[in-house]
C-alpha cells in the first residue's frame, strides 16, 4: 500500500516523496475509494506518493508534519463524502457514526475538511502548492448552497486557500498537473490543464483561452439576487451537459478582482482509459494501520464491481452527473472479469459478488446512438420526460456480462446492490420490448437476494416533475410485472420502495394523499429520507431560492424543520 508514515517510508527507502496526500476517510486500497485511486494512479506514473489519512486537526498538528514537504504538492480531500453531509442529518443533527472511519467513529474528521486541512498545510507551507479535489471540492467548485450554515459560499477555493482544484473523476487531470509541476511550468502552462479551476488575481489574469470565456454571475451578485443564484445554477447545469464548453468564469465581485476560472473537462474516459484505473493492483483492504477493525464502507462493497461511470438520469436532487458527467463510461468486459478472478482469491471471498453496478446498475454500455446529435444535446436528462430516440437503451451488453461472470467458477451468487431504472425497461404498458422483459426476469431470478430496492421517490406526480423522476404510475406498472414474476417462479422476493419527503415542491397535502396511497397499494416503506440540500444540485437551488432555475417559476419549499419532520412521519402513518 501506499506509505503513511515515516516508519513505511523508510521501510521503502524513500529519503522524501513527490507528492502526499491528505484524506478525510480512512485508508482504504479499493477503486471504490477516490484517495486509493488516486494514489495509485499517480504511483502508476512514477510518483513517490504518499497518503495521510484522517490527521488529527485538533493538536500539535504533528500528522500535517510528520512526513514533511512533497517535491511536487499536497493533495487535498474530505474523501469519498462531503464532510456536512457526512456528518450531519436533514435536521442538521450530527450522526452518531462515520462508515468511512475505522468502527465507524464520528468525529475523525472536521466539518468543511477540505478548507480545514488546506488551511493548515498552507500555513505550515506556504510554498508548497496543494491541490484539492474529490466530493467535497469538486461540487463546491462555485458559489453554492451550503445548507449547513444556510448561506451561499463562494467556490471553495477561495474558503480555502488552495491553489488549483480538480473536479470530476481526477485520473487525467491529476496526472497532467503533476507532470507539468515535475517539468516546472508556468503558472499560465498549469492554468490551461483542462478539468481544473483556480482562481485568477482579475479577468487580466486568466490565461489567453483556447476557446470561449463564458462569464458568470459575481458571487456577490447571487448574495443579493436569490433570482440571479437561480440563473447562475442554470448556465452551470447547461454547459455541464455540453460537450464543447467554454471557460466558466466567476468573479468575485466585479471583473475587475479576484476571479474563480473553470476550465472545460477532458474528453469521456475511453474503455481502455477506465480499465487502466481498475487494472491497477488494488489489494481491496484497509490499511494495517487499522489493526483488522473493520471499516463499514469496505464491509460493504469490499467485493463488489464498478461496471461504469455516470449517469444520464438527471434527478434534481442527484450530484452524479455534476461529478462524473452524463455520458457513459463503460469498462471492458475483460477488465471486469480480471476483477472478478481477483477478488475470487482473496481470504474472506466466500462465492458472493455483492454488486456489479455503477452509479445506476442498468446503464452499461448506454450511450448515443449518433454521437453528433449528443455533443449539440444540452439535456440534462436523456430519459426525462421521457427517452430520447438517441439513446441505445439495450440491456443485452449488461445481460451478456451477468451471464459471464456469474458462469466463472467459484462464483456462487452475484446480487445488484446498485439501484436500477426501471423506466429504461418499461412503459406504461409494460415491459418496453422482448430484451427489457428478459433483462427482468434474469435479474430477478439470478441476482436479487431477497429484495429489490427501487427509488419511485414519491407518489405524487406534481412533486415527481421538480425531481425529473417518472409518475407513481410506472412505478405500479413495476409492481405488477414484480408480482406476475414472482408468482410464476415461485421465488419469495420482496420488492423495496424507496421515498424522500420535504424536496422542493412537496406540501403536507402530498404527504398525506402518499399515506392514502401506501394504504391503497399496501406499501410498507423502510428506506426512506427526509430531503437534503447538497451542493450544485437543482434542489438545494430550489431549496434556497423557492424558484425552478429552469424557467423562475416559484415552487414551494418546507423550510421549517418541525413540519419538515411531519412530513417524514406521514411515511409511517398506518
Amino acid at each position: 500500500m501506499l506509505p503513511t508514515s515515516k516508519k513505511e517510508l523508510d521501510k521503502l527507502g524513500y529519503a522524501n516523496v513527490d507528492i502526499i496526500l491528505f484524506s478525510g476517510d480512512a485508508y482504504v486500497d479499493h477503486p471504490s475509494f477516490g484517495p486509493a485511486v488516486i494514489g495509485r494512479v499517480l504511483e502508476a506514473q512514477g510518483y513517490r506518493v504518499a497518503l495521510v489519512p484522517q490527521p488529527n486537526w485538533r493538536d500539535d498538528l504533528r500528522d500535517f508534519k510528520k512526513l514533511g514537504k512533497p517535491r511536487l504538492f499536497f493533495g487535498v480531500t474530505a474523501g469519498n463524502m462531503d464532510s456536512m453531509v457526512n456528518h450531519y442529518t436533514a435536521a442538521k443533527r450530527l450522526r452518531s457514526n462515520d462508515a468511512y472511519t475505522a468502527e465507524g467513529r464520528p468525529g475523525m474528521r472536521p466539518d468543511y475538511a477540505v478548507t480545514v486541512y488546506t488551511k493548515i498545510l498552507k500555513k505550515l507551507y506556504p510554498d508548497v502548492p496543494v491541490i484539492i479535489g474529490g466530493i467535497e471540492a469538486s461540487l463546491r467548485r462555485l458559489t453554492h448552497y451550503d445548507y449547513w450554515s444556510d448561506s451561499l459560499m463562494p467556490s471553495v477555493l477561495v474558503n480555502s486557500g488552495a491553489d488549483y482544484l480538480v473536479y470530476g473523476m481526477g485520473e487525467r487531470p491529476i496526472i497532467q498537473l503533476a507532470r507539468m509541476f515535475r517539468n516546472k511550468a508556468t503558472a499560465a502552462e498549469l492554468r490551461n490543464t483542462p478539468q481544473i479551476a483556480y482562481v485568477a488575481a482579475s479577468k487580466n489574469d486568466i490565461p489567453e483561452p483556447s476557446g470561449q470565456i463564458l462569464y458568470l454571475p459575481s458571487h456577490t451578485a447571487c448574495q443579493k439576487s436569490r433570482k440571479l443564484f437561480a440563473e447562475h445554477f442554470k448556465i452551470i447545469e447547461k454547459q455541464a451537459n455540453t460537450s464543447d464548453s467554454p471557460i466558466l468564469a466567476e468573479p468575485l465581485d466585479t471583473q475587475d478582482g479576484p476571479v474563480v476560472v473553470v476550465n472545460p473537462p477532458f474528453p469521456l474516459m475511453s474503455t481502455e482509459e477506465i480499465d487502466s484505473v481498475y487494472d491497477l493492483p488494488f489489494t481491496y483492504q484497509a490499511h494495517p494501520r487499522y489493526k483488522g477493525k473493520a471499516i463499514p464502507a469496505l464491509e460493504m462493497i469490499r467485493f463488489s464491481v464498478c461496471l461504469h461511470r455516470g449517469c444520464f438520469g438527471g434527478c434534481s436532487f442527484c450530484t452524479i452527473a455534476a461529478h462524473q458527467g452524463k455520458q457513459i463510461a463503460s469498462r471492458s468486459r475483460e477488465s471486469v472479469l480480471r476483477e472478478v478472478e481477483h477478488l475470487m482469491k482473496m481470504e474472506e471471498y466466500k462465492g458472493h459478488i455483492t454488486d456489479l453496478g455503477g452509479p445506476t446498475a442498468n446503464m452499461y454500455r448506454m450511450q448515443g446512438i449518433n454521437q453528433k446529435i449528443c455533443d449539440a444535446c444540452s439535456r440534462t436528462s436523456c430519459i426525462y420526460p421521457a427517452i430520447c430516440r438517441n439513446l441505445d437503451v439495450s440491456h443485452t451488453p449488461l445481460l451478456d456480462l451477468y451471464q459471464a461472470v456469474r458462469n466463472l467458477p467459484g462464483v456462487k451468487k452475484v446480487t445488484i446492490g446498485s439501484g436500477i431504472r426501471y423506466d429504461l425497461f418499461l412503459d406504461g404498458k409494460g415491459y418496453r420490448n422482448e430484451e427489457g422483459k428478459r433483462y427482468f426476469k434474469e435479474l430477478l431470478k439470478y441476482h436479487v437476494s431477497g429484495r429489490l430496492k427501487v427509488a419511485p421517490e414519491h407518489t405524487r406526480d406534481n412533486v415527481l416533475q421538480f425531481m425529473h423522476k417518472p409518475s407513481f404510475e410506472l412505478y405500479k406498472v413495476l409492481a405488477e410485472v414484480f408480482r406476475q414474476e414472482i408468482r410464476q417462479t415461485g421465488d419469495k422476493l420482496q420488492l423495496i420502495p424507496y421515498f424522500i419527503s420535504s424536496h422542493p415542491g412537496c406540501t403536507q397535502r402530498d404527504m398525506d394523499l402518499l399515506a392514502l396511497e401506501f394504504h391503497k397499494e399496501k406499501i410498507r416503506v423502510e428506506q426512506v429520507q427526509d430531503f437534503t440540500p447538497t451542493p450544485m444540485t437543482k434542489s438545494s437551488v430550489m431549496f434556497y431560492t423557492g424558484l425552478v432555475p429552469d424557467d423562475g417559476t416559484k415552487v414551494f419549499v418546507e423550510r421549517d424543520p418541525q413540519k419538515k419532520a411531519l412530513q417524514k412521519e406521514s411515511f409511517f402513518r398506518r
